[in-house]
């Protein structure tokens, strides 16, 4: 077949035959992203402008740190927490006026200079979360992924092979199936789509069952009667099972170098 630039990486995840090629497709991106943000791309101005306003959340920043490019590191750093300070600063002092106005009200009963700080409180409050929470990298995994989704869509109407193996492989995790039946509709049309849900939740149903059998004969395992039974596929159930529901969180990489 003729591959489009995006189908290659998407067929690349789901010949690793693990239990959510998306959720190996979306490692893949992870890791690229954050090589590219401690790499030369640190110095780009745009990117620079993007991590300056945004930052990286907690996961990241200890995927960073795990990776010991600690120059890279604090470039970013920097000028991020310098920007930071700033907007933190100006929020403190909306937060100090806000006080201030409603200094007077009754203790226990806010008039109504002091319900409208509390609103004013609020949302500055807010815009602190923000500022805590918000991460460059996990938005660019986000556009990316939304990309791929549709190219899902793009390979399931055109390719048969994948179409197999998508609709009969080892599924995918919960997430990532939240993730298809919001995009389906926005690619398939109305009998396309009844057929894709179709297929999709039978298939998900079989793995459902292998997956619940397989943890089932795991804690059976820990069973003297059953010491002597052969393991069958239950040895790495824990890990498939969070990762099932869950998405990839445990357990070996779902996307394992070559």
């Amino acid at each position: 077949m003729r591959y489009h630039i995006d189908t290659i990486p998407v067929w690349d995840a789901m010949r690793l035959d693990g239990e959510c090629f998306l959720c190996a497709l979306q490692r893949r991106t992870e890791l690229a992203e954050a090589d590219r943000y401690l790499g030369a791309s640190v110095m780009e101005p745009d990117v620079r402008v993007r991590v300056n306003r945004l930052g990286f959340c907690r996961v990241h920043h200890a995927m960073f740190f795990a990776m010991s490019n600690r120059l890279g590191h604090a470039l970013m750093l920097e000028s991020h927490h310098q920007e930071t300070a700033d907007q933190t600063r100006e929020v403190i002092a909306r937060m100090k006026k806000a006080a201030d106005a409603a200094a007077g009200a009754p203790l226990g009963k806010l008039s109504r200079s002091g319900a409208q700080a509390a609103r004013d409180m609020a949302a500055a409050a807010e815009q602190l979360r923000e500022m805590a929470d918000s991460c460059v990298l996990c938005d660019s995994i986000r556009e990316n992924m939304e990309r791929y989704l549709h190219t899902v869509f793009h390979l399931y109407r055109t390719d048969s092979e994948f179409h197999r193996c998508l609709t009969s492989g080892k599924g995918v995790c919960l997430p990532h199936l939240a993730d298809l039946m919001r995009v389906a509709p926005q690619e398939l049309n109305a009998r396309e789509l009844a057929a894709f849900v179709d297929e999709m939740g039978r298939n998900q149903a079989q793995q459902a069952e292998r997956i619940q059998e397989d943890i089932s004969w795991f804690i059976r395992k820990f069973d003297h009667r059953f010491a002597d039974q052969p393991w069958k596929n239950s040895k790495d159930a824990v890990p498939r099972t969070v990762n099932k529901l869950r998405g990839w969180c445990v357990g070996p990489e779902p996307n394992p170098k070559e």
